[in-house]
């Protein structure tokens, strides 16, 4: 399938070069790739909103039967693209052939996902409609009949991320939900993966007109502008944003929805450096093991997980452990990053870090290529992690950090500063866990996700799933960006009286 370079609008394919080009970039050749990609104007941004506003007045009115079988088709319609699919994504993100296709399944399965809990409760999302009947015999009023039930919000932007770019992307979680919830998606389309958004709009397409959906029910632009984005945010017609990404971004999208006339509901998941405790009979007892699934799930996609275990509490005088994590981390191999921005972004942290007197250099991986990312682990005591505002930020990349704690009592003082976190695990032996009630009241509070004895990278997509977490992890704490729970994001309730 031969790329057009252009954005999907109403069911057409627009652009060109007269709005400026853009090409995709290629990490593992370190090189742009040779297709052109086209801004979109402002009029045919504009072209977009107005046809998802009319196409919300007719995709509202479709049951919840019509709605999973569209999902339905657009799972089907993915797997269509075949190989072709997969190789395009390697070209614009080279992350492994068995990531891609796992995680290309996971999309297809997401999408079925939200269609089965249409198919289950024909009537109400996710069965919450309630009904309180009336009595007439109530004195010294009658009470009368009450339904909640819930709305649809209107037309949904969503942002896509880069690190994901299928689950978390054109035709991701947060598209999947919007739709479920009968709301038309206008999808920005990452770019660093473009053309891999461009043959997922073609899937979107092709289900769209095997199940007569309106076009507008679905766009996808494609720009490199930063106005295009705000622009977006901004429009009166947009009713709620889906976004996956960083703080920076995310802060400036939000600064200009503050001045609409209407507010709506901006839905950011925006990171974590997902806390690793590690309590003293394990630290000391599973030391090797331990220190292995700290580091393999740290490196697992070279650290680009918005999951990535960043920050790892660890007893002091843990020596065994700390050197199991030294062997594994001198022995990672170095490997790419999704794009030379975050090349440069993490090659700049790391630096910083190797230059303050209160970290120490506890392992780091060789590098194979100046384009690359290698393994850094740093460490150092907890007053000094306490003292220094830096260290609690993100690294994105293969880094992390060990902080020692003397006791209990000082390791209570490291979760109570802890800022708002996606993902937090407990590593303990069942003698740990009987004593860590209070460890594990604590950081219960700091999560959208508490996890004992496992490792945070993946996330099921599944009813029970919360992906979000208190601020900054997610700009909603009540919300989840991933399970079937995700369309209420994109909802309102309603009540009918008598």
């Amino acid at each position: 399938m031969t790329l057009t370079g252009q954005s999907l609008v109403a069911g057409q394919w627009i652009g060109d070069s007269a709005n400026g080009e853009f090409h995709a970039f290629s990490p593992a050749r370190n090189e742009a790739l040779p297709t052109r990609f086209f801004n979109l104007s402002t009029a045919e941004l504009n072209g977009a909103i107005e046809a998802a506003q009319s196409a919300f007045y007719q995709y509202r009115k479709t049951s919840f039967a019509q709605r999973a079988d569209f999902l339905t088709c657009i799972a089907e319609q993915i797997l269509v693209l075949g190989d072709e699919l997969i190789e395009q994504t390697q070209q614009e993100t080279n992350l492994p052939l068995a990531r891609l296709q796992g995680e290309r399944m996971r999309t297809v399965n997401q999408l079925k996902a939200f269609a089965s809990a249409l198919r289950e409760n024909p009537e109400s999302p996710l069965g919450l409609k309630v009904v309180d009947e009336a009595d007439v015999t109530r004195a010294p009023l009658p009470k009368p009949h009450t339904e909640l039930n819930y709305l649809p919000l209107g037309p949904v932007a969503v942002f896509g991320a880069s690190n994901f770019p299928y689950a978390f992307s054109t035709l991701g979680g947060d598209t999947a939900a919007a739709l479920a919830a009968g709301c038309p998606v206008i999808v920005k389309n990452h770019t660093a993966h473009p053309g891999t958004g461009e043959l997922m709009a073609r899937a979107a397409l092709a289900a769209i007109k095997e199940c007569a959906m309106p076009l507008g029910v679905f766009a996808m632009v494609q720009s490199k502008a930063y106005d295009i984005s705000h622009q977006l945010v901004a429009a009166p017609g947009i009713k709620a944003v889906g976004f996956t990404g960083s703080f920076n971004v995310a802060s400036k999208l939000q600064e200009t929805i503050a001045k609409r006339e209407e507010p709506i509901p901006f839905y950011g998941e925006l990171g974590s450096i997902n806390p690793q405790v590690i309590l003293p009979n394990k630290a000391i007892e599973q030391s090797k093991e331990m220190a292995q699934s700290l580091c393999q799930s740290m490196l697992m996609g070279n650290g680009q997980f918005c999951t990535s275990p960043g920050l790892w509490l660890v007893p002091t005088g843990c020596d065994e452990l700390e050197a199991h994590i030294t062997a594994c981390i001198n022995d990672a191999p170095s490997d790419t990053l999704l794009t030379p921005g975050i090349v440069k972004t993490f090659k700049q942290q790391v630096e910083e870090r190797s230059q303050f007197a209160q970290l120490s250099v506890l392992g780091k991986g060789k590098l194979e290529q100046a384009f690359h990312a290698n393994a850094h682990v740093f460490a150092c005591n907890a007053d000094d992690y306490l003292t220094t505002p830096t260290l609690h930020e993100e690294v994105f990349g293969p880094a992390a950090l060990v902080v020692r704690y003397d006791s209990e009592q000082q390791l209570m003082i490291l979760i109570n500063k802890l800022q708002g976190q996606l993902t937090a695990s407990v590593h303990g032996t069942e003698a740990d866990l009987n004593k860590a009630d209070s460890v594990i009241e604590a950081l219960q509070y700091k999560v959208g996700r508490l996890i004992k004895n496992q490792m945070p990278t993946g996330v099921e997509v599944c009813g029970s799933m919360n992906h979000g977490g208190p601020f900054p992890s997610s700009t909603d704490v009540r919300s989840t960006s991933v399970g079937t729970n995700a369309m209420l994001r994109f909802m309102r309730p309603i009540c009918y009286q008598a």
